[in-house]
């Protein structure tokens, strides 16, 4: 025997037959959206890795940067 179950305002709420499977469109849909939104990361890690340029993250660029803000303040 299942539980009851109750929504926010106090009335029971009917069980669910957990017996309903998903359609195959459904399925499809979410391991065809699951699969892109993967490779698209994957694509974007390795697209950094191979154009990261290590000078561009400088720290004397920073002091550079700053004094001239401050300079112009």
């Amino acid at each position: 025997m299942s539980q009851s179950a109750f929504d926010p305002f106090g009335e029971p709420v009917p069980a669910v037959e957990s017996s309903i499977a998903p359609t195959r469109a459904s399925q499809w849909l979410k391991t065809a959206g699951t699969s892109v939104f993967w490779v698209l990361v994957v694509g974007i890690v390795l697209a950094r890795a191979v154009y990261f340029e290590p000078g561009v993250f400088n720290f004397d660029r920073v002091v550079a940067w700053a004094q001239g803000l401050f300079a112009a303040l």
